[in-house]
């Protein structure tokens, strides 16, 4: 006979104890390289939306060097960033799920999960807690030292201390467990693309043998910080819809006793107490001069049957009109009720007034970006709703055809997207010169596009020859400013890379040969938490394929004239073996001492046999000296 199932609860942070292979910590290499990762990013995406030229520097050191890896290591990141506030730092860094990037906007993170998940990997790793110290004012530094409650998801601070400080910027350092031996190439890999993408910055990272790496910036400007939107209507569904109502709905006055006051000042009941009784006795007669949160007050104690001291226990879970119910949960008990709504009570409308919250056309104009009160009227026409129509008034089924109605109308305008931050094509670009120093380079940003009501803005960049390594086609991969250097085999980027028919932009064999792919969105459509690989949308796909292409009939000219420069260099050649001879055999059949000027021929030549390496593929084809020109 089986037992009986055992039902539980777990919190965010003892889920992603449970499962950390999810957002990256699945061994001691990756973890290491995901780590370094979080926190130099959270560094990045602080400075970004602060507009501070960010200097990020980072180190990692063995606790004990003799030892084996996998071993335990000390992870130390700082910046100069606007720090975090005192009484935020602990939250921040000690419960999953608590953050600052839950908006449309477009950051380099996205869950909230990174740095408390570094911290909880180096906490069950090493038992050590993390040192925070973070200054907002640049003259006081506070110092945390803190574990994290795994099973209550919340932090346990063992120290705070504070001291004197000379800038802002925050300092976090962790013990955790790494295999650097395997992970530094990556990390290495990581701060040099990072590097590239972010040409403002100046970042530096020293590693377990003490060799530093520097990147300074060669950019003093930075791209403007994104903006803060309101949702696209494309990109919500019901239960959105579900929560904008209730957003929308009148909050229920907190009863306590300034509110008992309140009650027995409007009401003007003599009694020292005020009860049940002398609230539904006084009510009626003085109903017209009742202030809004008295009014819910006294339908409260009407339908709850309670005296109104007790309603300061209870919480007000759900009141539905439609099926005419109000829903509560003693604070206390935990035990919750369902009480009927007498729909013929003159208390109903006022309860009814809190559920209906906002019309249709105020949901619309005041809660979606890009909407105004003619498109309002014409959406709702379309759906059959009426303008004036209360969100709490309607049905489940009314929300669920509200939300198919959204997604199908046609005239609303495109995503807003200012709250974007792409790089720019000249920054790009100069990123990807200082870190590659190519012949030839071009960049191209796409005009902003949209997937599921989510803007994004497509930045690719194309590098030949020079300094490039001729190993083949290489390609970098980013999004919002991460560098993605895993999981590369099903991303958007290679899938229409793997697409393109080479030859016929000239390409052959093993080039010389860099594409870098930048994707700037609100939500980057990610395959796994971990943050590697980007999903094939359509819409994505679509334009990189066109910048792509855009890219590769630059690159075709430049090779055309690439290889009429070759062809030219070999007539050149040719020129230089028997010019001379032409020369002299023309100097004695004219019966003359001097030999005509050909030298001046072959070096005019020589200046003219390379195509421009610039942005465009260069200028015209060169032209060609004849002999005849000079003899």
């Amino acid at each position: 006979m089986s037992s009986p199932a055992s039902f539980d609860q777990i919190s965010p942070s003892e889920f992603f104890y449970r499962n950390r292979d999810l957002a990256g910590f699945s061994n001691p290499t990756r973890s290491l390289y995901t780590a370094v990762r979080e926190f130099v990013e959270n560094a990045l995406d602080a400075c970004d939306r602060n507009g501070i030229l960010p200097s990020v520097h980072m180190s990692i050191k063995a606790v004990d060097p003799e030892k084996q890896d996998p071993k335990h290591y000390v992870l130390t990141v700082s910046d100069n960033g606007p720090g975090i506030p005192s009484n935020h730092v602990p939250l921040a860094f000690g419960t999953v799920l608590y953050g600052s990037k839950f908006v449309l906007q477009q950051t380099r993170g996205m869950f909230g999960l990174g740095a408390t998940m570094a911290i909880l990997y180096g906490q069950i790793t090493t038992n050590k807690p993390v040192h925070i110290r973070s200054s907002t004012d640049g003259k006081v530094r506070d110092e945390f030292e803190m574990l994290l409650d795994i099973q209550k998801n919340k932090p346990v601070i063992q120290k705070h201390t504070t001291s004197p400080a000379r800038s802002t910027g925050l300092r976090v350092s962790i013990n955790l467990e790494g295999d650097y031996n395997k992970a530094g190439a990556k990390i290495r890999d990581y701060v040099y693309k990072t590097a590239l993408i972010t040409p403002y910055a100046s970042i530096s990272f020293e590693d377990p043998k003490g060799k530093k790496f520097s990147y300074t910036r060669i950019m003093k400007s930075m791209p403007a910080p994104p903006t803060t939107v309101m949702p696209h209507p494309y990109g919500v569904d019901v239960e959105t819809i579900r929560r904008m109502t209730v957003e929308s709905m009148a909050d229920i006055p907190k009863m306590d006793q300034k509110m008992l006051a309140r009650l027995k000042s409007e009401l003007r009941i003599k009694e020292k107490s005020v009860t049940r009784k002398s609230i539904l006795k006084a009510a009626p007669r003085r109903w017209k001069d009742l202030t809004r949160n008295v009014r819910i007050i006294v339908a409260l104690v009407h339908f709850l049957e309670v005296e109104p001291d007790r309603l300061e226990r209870l919480r007000i879970d759900e009141i539905n009109i439609a099926r005419n119910e109000l829903t509560y949960t003693d604070r206390v008990s935990s035990k919750s009720t369902v009480v009927p709504l007498d729909p013929e009570s003159t208390y109903h409308k006022q309860l009814a007034r809190i559920v209906q919250g906002e019309t249709l056309a105020t949901l619309l104009t005041k809660r979606f970006q890009r909407i105004g009160a003619k498109t309002a009227e014409k959406f709702s026409l379309y759906a059959g709703f009426k303008p004036e129509t209360r969100l709490g008034s309607m049905s489940n089924a009314d929300l669920v055809k509200l939300s198919d109605m959204l997604q199908k109308f046609t005239d609303f305008r495109p995503p807003d997207p200012t709250c974007l931050a792409p790089l720019g094509t000249k920054p790009f670009e100069n990123g990807i010169r200082r870190s590659l120093n190519p012949d030839f380079c071009v960049t191209v940003q796409r005009p902003a596009s949209a997937y599921s009501g989510f803007p994004f803005v497509i930045e690719l960049g194309l590098a030949y020859g020079g300094d490039v390594p001729s190993e083949g086609l290489k390609v970098y991969r980013f999004a919002n400013r991460i560098p993605l250097l895993y999981d590369e085999g099903s991303d958007v980027v290679l899938k229409v890379i793997g697409d393109i028919d080479w030859p016929r932009y000239k390409i052959k064999g093993d080039p010389p040969l860099v594409i870098v792919s930048h994707i700037c969105s609100t939500r980057i459509p990610y395959k796994t938490v971990g943050k590697e690989n980007v999903a094939d949308r359509v819409e994505i796909e679509r334009e990189i394929r066109l910048a792509l292409q855009y890219l590769l009939r630059k690159i075709a000219v430049y090779m055309s004239k690439k290889g009429k420069a070759e062809s030219a260099r070999k007539r050149a050649n040719m020129y230089q073996k028997y010019l001379p001879l032409i020369a002299q055999f023309c100097t004695e059949l004219a019966g003359k001492k001097k030999k005509p000027a050909y030298e001046e021929i072959l070096t005019k030549q020589e200046s003219e046999l390379l195509p421009e390496s610039g942005g465009d593929g260069g200028g015209e084809p060169p032209k060609q000296s004849s002999l005849k020109d000079h003899v």
